[in-house]
């Protein structure tokens, strides 16, 4: 007992020390737990032979990190980002897996080895790369936006990898991955088994984990809110990601290929986001003191006895992976600014290949020296990134004056108010200064720090945060609130929010700013009441003006407009009932059956009532079929 609390302290006491500062200097968590590693291990000698035992609780945490890595894979979001992910993301994964498989077969490593090398090294540094990104408010330029893909692509590069590592594996390595994998006492359910049953088990508990995520993971959720628990949220959501692992295991599988299959089946469930605020603290602990386990195993006596080949690795690693991102860059078409952000900004390996690397050598593909060496270059190519954006940064302001800021934590909210406004861009400002002008008190929050500190100075009373984290709604007022109003310009955003927003409060009215007529589509179907689209009611007055000088008096056009307004107000909720998530509209039979009925009827209202009667109708018609059919419509155009 008196070395577990000692090891905890000395853990635990690192992590709250040291963390912070490397956050601090720039160098992000990541960072900060490997040289907390380093610090503990080769430096100070703290740690023991309890660190082999200590890593394989800690690789628990990359298997959850895998799992919420596919609970953020919407199979709607992957269709729509398909060229970046498979054009640019797979052509960079491809090519720099390519280049260093040939660099290791020159020095004289075994095709197995090499291709191992080649799936290590074609990795970034998610963790470290889109923590920048965000601190430095980059993550929305066309830069940044392409380094997001390749950083999903690689993600999910890693499932296959770990998939394919086995087959590599040369004599003995089933034994040593064995050792790795079972050696903790797991029942196997394959073994003894011939090669058809060994098939057929493994299949099995594959579509077992997608049937139960599909069909049992929401009764048994229902069942345990029943309870009104938090805790219980906490124990169903590790349950659910230790069950599959464990199975995995029990099958000879990857437990991380378990959990990322079941985080993608559960992607678009109403648990969704309960899962990810259950399980984030335990994978964010978990997973840096992978990190710290990787550090403090880190053999520097090979920088003693290579100092020159060390950093040759080092530089040849960065190099190779420059050259092909500023390719990939230049043919994708990215401006001069945002081909250096993407290129520098990707240069190093990634946290994956950490786990790689472990695993390959558990598997005998990799030696114990080269697992090492490549480790260390992992590591070290990781500890030189701050210098790459860094150099970035420098590179922005010599050709532009760029520069940067820093964002503090969000607001706490002192008072609590029946409107909720989500969101003060131009949208939100204009429905914030109606309800206030009427006499209504409203919470206003925004993401954007500027835009807070600038209604401050105009004497309006805002706060600064991310309404997406369910504690920032709960501190401002969700449970007694009577409307939200969702003026975010983030389509994904807009629509987490009033998904999670409906779940906790069913009774709360949602009224949701929308990009488009199939973005209003997917708001109603998470749960809001109105929808309003960015450019309909302007593209309304514009029709009006031209109604007015075409010949229709001032009433007559404001006749058009109303009737017009409210049958495509009503035809838009018709036709959600028979949008399906996915299909195009036009391929939509149901859709554009309907969308075709609707244009006659309002055809028919138009030509039945005056235009001096004109009155608004019960019954609805969209606008022309060419707007029904066009994605999004020419309303998302600006």
């Amino acid at each position: 007992m008196e070395s577990l609390l000692f090891q905890a302290t000395l853990y635990l006491g690192a992590i709250v020390l040291a963390v912070p500062i490397a956050t601090r200097l720039g160098l992000g968590s990541v960072l900060g737990y490997l040289l907390i590693g380093i610090a503990i291990g080769p430096v100070l000698g703290l740690v023991g032979a309890e660190m082999d035992n200590l890593r394989h609780v800690a690789e628990f945490g990359v298997v959850m990190m895998l799992f919420l890595i596919g609970l953020e894979l919407e199979p709607r979001v992957l269709w729509s980002m398909r060229d970046k992910l498979i054009g640019l993301g797979g052509l960079q994964i491809t090519i720099t897996l390519a280049l260093v498989t040939a660099a290791a077969l020159v020095f004289g490593q075994t095709w197995q080895a090499a291709l191992a090398m080649g799936m290590i090294f074609s990795l970034s540094s998610t963790a470290i790369v889109l923590q920048t990104l965000s601190e430095k408010k980059l993550m929305n330029t066309p830069g940044g936006r392409s380094t997001f893909s390749v950083l999903l692509m690689q993600d999910i590069a890693v499932i296959p990898m770990l998939a394919l590592m086995p087959f590599l594996a040369v004599a003995g390595a089933h034994g040593a991955g064995e050792e790795a994998h079972g050696g903790h006492g797991t029942v196997s359910l394959i073994a003894g088994l011939p090669a058809w049953g060994v098939t057929l088990v493994t299949l099995g508990a594959v579509l077992g984990t997608i049937f139960a995520g599909h069909y049992l993971v929401r009764p048994l959720f229902r069942y345990v809110q029943s309870a009104r628990l938090r805790e219980l949220n906490t124990a169903m959501a590790l349950v659910i990601v230790a069950g599959i692992a464990s199975l995995m295991l029990m099958v000879g599988l990857s437990p991380a290929l378990g959990t990322f299959l079941a985080g993608v089946v559960l992607a678009n469930s109403e648990f969704r986001h309960e899962l990810e605020s259950s399980i984030q603290p335990f994978k964010g602990l978990l997973l840096g003191l992978f990190f710290i386990t990787v550090g403090a195993g880190m053999d520097f006596s090979i920088v003693r006895e290579a100092p020159v080949l060390v950093p040759v690795y080092v530089v040849g690693l960065v190099m190779i992976k420059v050259a092909v991102l500023y390719g990939l860059a230049v043919a994708f078409r990215l401006d001069r600014d945002n081909r250096w952000l993407f290129t520098l900004g990707l240069a190093q390996a990634g946290e994956f290949g950490f786990v790689l690397s472990a695993f390959a050598a558990s598997q005998n593909i990799l030696p114990a020296a080269v697992a090492n060496m490549s480790t260390l270059v992992i590591a070290l190519s990781m500890l030189i990134t701050p210098a790459l954006f860094i150099l970035h940064e420098l590179m922005v302001r010599w050709q532009s004056g760029g520069a940067g800021g820093e964002r503090p934590d969000h607001d706490h909210i002192e008072e609590k108010h029946p409107v909720i406004v989500a969101g003060m861009g131009r949208f939100g400002q204009t429905v914030n200064r109606l309800l206030t002008m009427t006499g209504h008190r409203t919470t206003v929050i925004d993401h954007d720090l500027k835009a807070v500190q600038r209604l401050r100075r105009l004497g309006f009373k805002a706060y600064y945060g991310d309404l997406t984290r369910p504690e920032l709604l709960a501190s401002a007022g969700i449970e007694t609130a009577e409307v939200l109003v969702v003026c975010l310009g983030d389509p994904a955003a807009t629509e987490q929010l009033v998904s999670y927003a409906r779940r906790i409060r069913p009774d709360l009215h949602i009224i949701a700013r929308a990009r488009d007529r199939v973005h209003a589509f997917e708001l109603y179907r998470a749960g809001a009441d109105e929808t309003v689209r960015e450019l309909f009611d302007s593209a309304l007055n514009a029709g009006r003006y031209a109604l007015e000088k075409t010949g229709l008096t001032t009433v007559e056009a404001e006749n058009a407009v109303t009737t017009f307004y409210e049958f495509e107000r009503a035809a838009l909720r018709d036709l959600a009932k028979v949008w399906k998530p996915g299909v195009p509209i036009e391929e939509n039979a149901d859709y554009v059956a309907m969308s075709r009925q609707l244009n006659a009827d309002l055809e028919t209202a138009f030509a039945e009532a005056p235009l001096h009667e004109a009155s608004p109708r019960s019954h609805a018609a969209p606008d022309s079929p060419a707007d029904v059919f066009a994605e999004g419509g020419p309303e998302n155009r600006s």
